[in-house]
């Protein structure tokens, strides 16, 4: 038995045969491409381009931001002012001494005798916290009431309660006053 040459072979198959397993293979070559090659990379481009969005909306963020950078920075600065005269009327708890002072000052000067100054214990609020000082004062209703208009218009916040006011005798101008000043004072990290 002689061997045939492959070329002999497929030349014994007829025409529409030879046709089909042409087509066959070139969809078999095809089929292989596109599962192997084209979906994966394919898959690729969409995952790149979808990167690709959202970079560019982080970018057009940036840019927003970067245009709004000078305005919030200028709001940042006024801020920063406001925070400063904040803290001026609510200091922190190293100024109690100085502020000790000047209430007795401000006694002095508006005719007033101060039998006593007693801070009491802090009350945590929060970011603040309240200093109580228990007052007992001497002197004439109008003269107290200079010293509560003193005490009010200083730069930090000062509270005035509990006022009482008993003559020192029957029928005496002067006065007994009792009451507490109540001030206030910044707690950082709080």
């Amino acid at each position: 038995m002689e061997k045939k040459s492959f070329i002999e072979k497929v030349e014994v198959i007829k025409m529409p045969i030879r046709i089909l397993i042409l087509v066959g293979t070139l969809v078999l070559l095809i089929a292989v491409f596109i599962w192997a090659v084209y979906i994966p990379k394919n898959d690729e481009i969409t995952k790149v381009e979808e990167s690709i969005s959202g970079l560019e909306t982080k970018l057009a963020s940036a840019r927003r931001q970067r245009t709004e950078l000078p305005k919030v920075r200028e709001e940042k600065k006024k801020v920063d002012q406001q925070f400063k005269a904040a803290l001026r009327l609510l200091p922190n708890d190293m100024e109690i001494p100085e502020l000790l002072t000047k209430i007795t000052e401000l006694g002095v000067m508006s005719n007033l005798g101060i039998e006593y100054f007693r801070p009491k214990n802090n009350k945590k609020k929060g970011f603040y916290a309240e200093v109580p000082i228990a007052l007992k004062i001497k002197g004439t209703y109008h003269d107290v009431a200079v010293f509560f208009e003193k005490v009010g218009n200083m730069e930090r916040i000062m509270n005035i309660q509990n006022v009482t006011m008993k003559p020192v005798k029957d029928r005496s101008t002067d006065l007994n006053i009792t009451c507490d000043a109540i001030t206030y004072t910044f707690l950082k990290g709080k």
